[in-house]
């Protein structure tokens, strides 16, 4: 049993081994074995020439050894800590002018090392750090050359460490530069496409809004009116009321396809073949429900009609609806007329009634009638008209009556 026991352990402890490497991969990304490869390199191109061809004395080789490892190992931690990476490499310089070592075969130890380390600082950190350390280690390099010369006339000395920081800091700070610029155009695209995410489910839910104030209130003035004729004649003229009755049934049960339709719409966007909304086709029955609801109503389409598109026909399908609907609702009109005028520019409608406002009490309720009829349904009929690029006039007529009068241009006609 306890062999059993050792032995699960022991699998236990190997098959956690992947997930530990694993583990040590992710804190350990791949750039950090780009730095390691990039010290060696340092070290075994520039220190290990002068290694190989240099004296028998192992202090000499000792030191040169010594100082080629200070100034390439760290470059494996140029990533992490970029500023101590420079002051570190830049340190290591000043000493080996002081002391007089050459670990690299060029004059003053001319190598990539310190210019990797400024490029990287430059790089990574804002100005504010890396241009004063990349200044320091430009000025100490720079500065030293006078005292090495003195202790050590023998070795040449000029100033292309100071040369390596300029160009270093130079290249990183444009790379860096140019970085957040790209990262300041990502984020202002990001911004810009939810801004107009956010204008296109304003102008949905705006267009929501309309379609179901357009079905809603047309549906509910044909059944208030109907349902108040039904009370009146329900016992005097019951096959009147029973016609009236038949209007309500119809008004809602239309009322109720339309909802359904708007919803599900929100729920589940249609195919493109697939019909969304009332058409030029539709307005016929909404004619026939306003006749059978007790208006005297005419309807008329003349010219040939060309292709509008599906967003204009919606519109004028609902500007004749909410113009009935006032007519229903305001205007105390016994009859009225629908009229659709087919050009090559566009579609006029013609919606007329010779309405008089509501019944006369007083200058007050005829006041009342009008800011009615020019509340948020003419509204709504002209904001439609503008968004397909057409116009709309509403007003009283001079010869009597009340007229609604909309032009759509062609949109998206065929040639």
């Amino acid at each position: 049993m306890a062999f059993v026991q050792i032995a699960g352990a022991q699998a236990s402890v190997q098959a956690a081994w992947p997930a530990r490497i694993s583990a040590w991969l992710r804190r350990r990304p791949v750039p950090d074995a780009i730095d390691v490869a990039l010290a060696v390199c340092c070290f075994a191109g520039f220190t290990l020439p002068v290694l190989l061809g240099a004296g028998s004395q192992p202090a000499s080789r000792l030191a040169v050894a010594g100082f080629g490892v200070m100034a390439s190992a760290p470059l494996v931690v140029r990533r992490r800590w970029p500023a101590v990476t420079c002051a570190a490499i830049a340190a290591v310089y000043v000493a080996a002018t002081v002391t007089g070592v050459q670990f690299t075969p060029f004059v003053s130890n001319a190598g990539p090392n310190l210019a990797i380390a400024v490029f990287t600082l430059a790089d990574r950190r804002s100005r504010t750090l890396s241009l004063p350390v990349a200044s320091g280690a430009a000025i100490a390099t720079w500065g030293v050359l006078r005292l090495g010369l003195h202790m050590h006339p023998a070795l040449g000395e000029d100033a292309v460490q100071a040369a390596a920081v300029v160009t270093g800091w130079a290249a990183g700070d444009a790379l860096r530069r140019r970085r957040t610029y790209r990262r300041r155009l990502e984020l202002e695209a990001r911004r810009r496409e939810a801004e107009r995410e956010g204008r296109v489910r304003a102008e949905e839910r705006l267009r929501l809004s309309r379609e179901v104030h357009d079905v809603v209130s047309h549906s509910l003035s044909v059944i208030a009116v109907r349902s108040g004729v039904a009370r009146l004649l329900l016992t005097e003229r019951p096959a009147e009321a029973e016609t009236a009755l038949a209007a309500i049934e119809s008004a809602s049960r239309t009322a109720l396809d339309e909802l359904r339709q708007l919803l599900r719409q929100i729920r589940e966007p249609a195919h493109d073949q697939e019909p969304l909304a009332p058409a030029l086709d539709d307005i016929p029955d909404l004619v026939h429900r306003m006749r059978h609801g007790g208006l005297d109503l005419s309807y008329r389409s003349n010219g040939e009609r060309p292709d509008y598109g599906e967003a204009t026909e919606m519109a004028a399908y609902r500007i004749v609806q909410e113009a009935l609907t006032n007519v229903v609702k305001h205007s105390g009109a016994s009859s009225a007329s629908v009229e659709l005028a087919h050009t090559r520019a566009g579609l006029t409608i013609s919606v007329i009634d010779d309405g008089q406002g509501p019944p006369s009490s007083g200058r007050t309720a005829a006041r009342a009638g009008h800011a009615a009829r020019q509340g948020f349904g003419i509204t709504g009929m002209r904001e439609r008209a503008e968004l397909m690029n057409g116009s709309l006039a509403a007003g009283a007529r001079p010869e009597g009556g009340y007229a609604v009068v909309a032009v759509l241009p062609v949109r998206n006609a065929r040639p």
